[in-house]
């Protein structure tokens, strides 16, 4: 395994969209994606613009991973890992380069949606990195997860 962190390509974008389809849990479709206005020409044009960022992890040019976050509103958008490369530490890794870019940029409040129910893998995860409840649900019954920012 070669694995290498960097910030996400614009290039990258087409294989972001296999990851996002193969995930263990929630694994959504470029169709559903497409549903909901996600398209790979939408996402290039948010990272064209500045308002998300992200960052990938490949393993032999094989992107395997990636988190995004956007600007403007702290959301952590996604956070996808291969099956195959769960539990080598790459989400963790991910999603604190994003958070510390979401930090960076002066966001007081870095947050996500996820499903609150325990059974779920990204349950535990979120809870293992420092997040927790808003007590919010979002309109499709997840649960509103928050970041304590800590300013350096």
């Amino acid at each position: 395994m070669n694995l290498i962190f960097r910030e996400t390509k614009s290039t990258d974008v087409e294989q972001l969209f296999d990851v996002r389809s193969l995930t263990r849990e929630n694994p959504i479709s470029r169709k559903d994606l497409e549903g909901m206005g996600i398209t790979p020409e939408s996402t290039i044009m948010s990272f064209d613009s500045g308002a998300a960022k992200g960052w990938v992890c490949t393993d032999n040019s094989k992107v395997v991973g990636f988190c995004t976050g956007l600007k403007e509103t702290g959301e952590i958008f996604v956070l996808a890992v291969l099956p195959e490369y769960e539990r080598l530490g790459i989400g963790s890794r991910l999603l604190a380069k994003v958070i510390d870019w979401l930090e960076s940029n002066g966001n007081d409040r870095i947050w996500l949606s996820t499903s609150s129910n325990p059974i779920f893998r990204s349950y535990g995860f979120y809870r293992s990195q420092g997040w927790h409840s808003s007590g919010e649900i979002n309109q499709i019954g997840d649960e509103i997860l928050v970041y304590d920012v800590v300013r350096k």
